[in-house]
């Protein structure tokens, strides 16, 4: 029942949105450009990644039904810290900023609805962050395949290595002993 209050609430702004048809390998954001949209995916695979000393870092990826932007860079018009970029062909909803809080102020239950996800985005990326730290790479690979198996039948390999925190080599070997 909450959803589908929650989906109705959302369709009093479908005017607000804009549908997008972008092309694989369409960088959305660039690394230290500011965020302007807010993105939800209703078709296709995106990626968030940052350069390290000229090297391409994947960290996260995001799939239909979810939203994503670099939100500091789009709340506090900071300079983002990470590119997102399409791995398949997508079908967007975007939002502008204005559009945003236009929304966010006339709606009490769309502000608590994004309030609760972006907790579940902080507890994912606290998990992310301390499996990072604690876990071997197997074993995050292991997590990956439990958690998200949608990933690894979607996302090239070199970008799954990249967010193991591993080489491509390294991915073979371990879904080879597995």
């Amino acid at each position: 029942m909450a959803n589908q209050q929650l989906q109705a609430e959302w369709g009093k702004f479908g005017h607000l949105f804009t549908r997008e048809e972008i092309p694989a390998k369409t960088v959305l954001l660039r690394e230290g450009e500011v965020a302007k949209k807010v993105y939800f995916i209703e078709k296709g695979c995106l990626r968030l990644s940052f350069n390290k000393d000229g090297k391409d870092i994947t960290f996260q990826f995001f799939l239909e039904g979810e939203g994503v932007s670099s939100a500091e860079s789009f709340r506090y018009d900071l300079p983002s810290l990470y590119s997102i970029e399409t791995l398949e062909p997508a079908v967007l909803h975007t939002l502008t900023k204005k559009a945003w809080f236009e929304i966010i102020e006339a709606s009490p239950l769309i502000r608590e609805a994004m309030e609760e996800q972006t907790l579940q985005r902080l507890l994912f990326v606290e998990k992310l962050f301390l499996s990072r730290i604690k876990n071997s790479p197997e074993e995050r690979y292991r997590e990956l395949l439990e958690q998200r198996p949608e990933i690894l039948q979607r996302v090239p390999q070199h970008y799954i290595a990249s967010f193991l925190g591993i080489t491509s080599v390294s991915l073979s070997r371990i879904r080879n002993r597995r």
